[in-house]
């Protein structure tokens, strides 16, 4: 019953780097796949974006990561929240739990703006909108669990 499903080719959208798309090159190659957003971008909120994170997590992007992120929002929306990433997994907590690996400080709205892309990291980095404490390595590999 599902085998003529597997075998039809149709289109599959997938987010780009991201599990999905790996599995179906893997499993369906005679499947077209299609790329699409991973949906944060499109978030008006951090409190959104923060209840988001657990639908676009990539399990095999995080594989070896044992990590702890506290984020501080200020500005227009303040919110803190942490996110661990062990084993795999993924657990995200409202406010500030345990110790933390990577603390990044943001503007409410100047986060928003560089998920939506349409401001830079760099930029956002130099006039302090945005600032961490902790390695950089650890913001590029929580890049890496949430590809967009």
């Amino acid at each position: 019953m599902v085998d003529p499903l597997q075998k039809k080719p149709e289109t599959v959208y997938v987010v780009p780097n991201s599990d999905a798309e790996g599995h179906v090159a893997r499993r369906f190659s005679h499947k077209h796949t299609k790329r699409v957003s991973n949906g944060l971008a499109g978030q008006d909120s951090v409190r959104a974006f923060v209840r988001g994170l657990a639908f676009v997590f990539q399990r095999g992007k995080s594989e070896g990561l044992n990590v702890a992120y506290h984020f501080i929002f200020t500005g227009q929306e303040q919110m803190k929240a942490t996110v661990v990433i062990r084993d795999k997994t993924l657990q995200v907590t409202e406010g500030h739990v345990g110790r933390a690996d990577l603390t990044i400080v943001a503007d409410s709205e100047t986060w928003l703006r560089f998920l939506r892309k349409e401001a830079s990291l760099v930029w956002a980095l130099v006039t302090r909108k945005i600032r961490f404490r902790g390695s950089p390595k650890l913001l590029l590999a929580f890049g890496r669990c949430f590809p967009s």
